[in-house]
């Protein structure tokens, strides 16, 4: 599904960081861990497409990010990836159910997937363990770890072929960080889609079929 080779990016300040090989196929979990600033947010950003690429190559399925134009990788982005933000970037006056909706507001591709939109927010609310109450609330009225799992629901929503999440434990306890984890791998279609997860708690390891440590390969 997606194979990434050479990958390097050379930041404004000088500062190189040299990515390993990395090969995802579907179904499987991955986990990046690392310290701060050894390149994990700036790793998801190049596999979304969200940064240009310097040197190396992106893969993903039959799409060459090398030859591809900001708008398809745009497209791309939009149809084929679900992003959980470490800010979250969830809208704080809308509903819970509004900001689960945006997840499919500019794909066509995903909108397709889904017979029933509300019955489709209902299950992935059940299934990351939110109460279908709070579907009409603010989300700036809920706890982080409620948040936390509307940000997971939206990525999910339409059944992208990969996840990509960006800290999302970083605001939780231990016990609230296993209850959610839980949820998420369970929420997750381990048939169809991927997930890479970037954490400096490498903690949480167990729960992921393989862990790339990018300290190994800090420069």
């Amino acid at each position: 599904m997606l194979h990434i080779l050479g990958l390097e990016y050379c930041y404004d300040n000088g500062k190189k960081i040299v990515f390993p090989e990395i090969g995802v196929q579907r179904g499987q979990r991955l986990l990046i861990s690392g310290f701060s600033g050894c390149g994990k947010t700036t790793l998801l950003s190049l596999i979304a497409g969200a940064l240009k690429l310097q040197t190396g190559d992106i893969k993903f399925d039959s799409y060459d990010y090398s030859s591809m134009s900001s708008l398809l990788l745009d497209r791309l982005r939009a149809d084929h990836i679900g992003y959980i933000f470490q800010t979250l970037n969830l809208i704080p006056f809308l509903s819970v159910s509004e900001n689960i909706a945006l997840g499919i507001r500019f794909s066509q591709a995903r909108k397709s997937r889904i017979n029933n939109l509300n019955q489709e927010i209902n299950r992935l609310v059940a299934a990351l363990g939110l109460d279908k109450e709070v579907l009409n609330t603010p989300v700036n009225r809920l706890s982080v770890g409620q948040q936390q799992r509307v940000a997971v629901a939206r990525a999910l929503l339409g059944k992208p072929d990969l996840i990509l999440a960006d800290e999302p434990t970083s605001a939780l306890d231990s016990d609230t960080t296993k209850k959610f984890l839980n949820e998420v791998m369970e929420a997750f279609d381990s048939s169809k889609q991927a997930i890479i997860m970037v954490s400096h708690d490498a903690s949480i390891a167990p729960y992921f079929d393989s862990v790339i440590d990018l300290n190994e390969h800090y420069a």
